[in-house]
């Protein structure tokens, strides 16, 4: 299973990334969130600041290309192998500094990707 950070967490169920970490845990993957706001998701804590996560595999993104700068040294830091730019998270720049750090870049939704068995 595929460990997986959520970053742009809501503890609202009409976000995508609330739907993200619910279908997530029901696909048995472990999952930590980073949000504006502390709160949970199905017992998943929703932290703020910028904790430092073990061993993930995938970080997907739900914060818009403007709010990402203060992400880039973070995320770069945690090593995933791969960061989802879900629609409208897109950032060619981002992209262009994890590539040459060896992080895969995905440009798709999380929620596809888990529901057609991709992710």
């Amino acid at each position: 299973m595929k460990k997986t950070l959520v970053i742009g967490a809501s503890e609202n169920t009409d976000r995508y990334s609330n739907k993200a970490i619910r279908m997530l845990l029901n696909q048995n993957h472990p999952v930590v969130a980073l949000g504006m706001r502390t709160g949970s998701v199905e017992g998943v804590e929703i932290l703020t600041g910028l904790p430092d996560f073990k061993e993930l595999n995938t970080v997907t993104m739900y914060v818009g290309p403007a709010n990402q700068p203060a992400y880039y040294d973070y995320i770069l830091g945690l090593k995933p192998q791969r960061i989802i730019f879900n629609p409208g998270t897109e950032n060619p720049e981002f992209e262009t500094l994890a590539t040459a750090a060896g992080i895969a870049c995905v440009d798709a939704c999380t929620l596809v990707m888990l529901s057609i068995g991709a992710f």
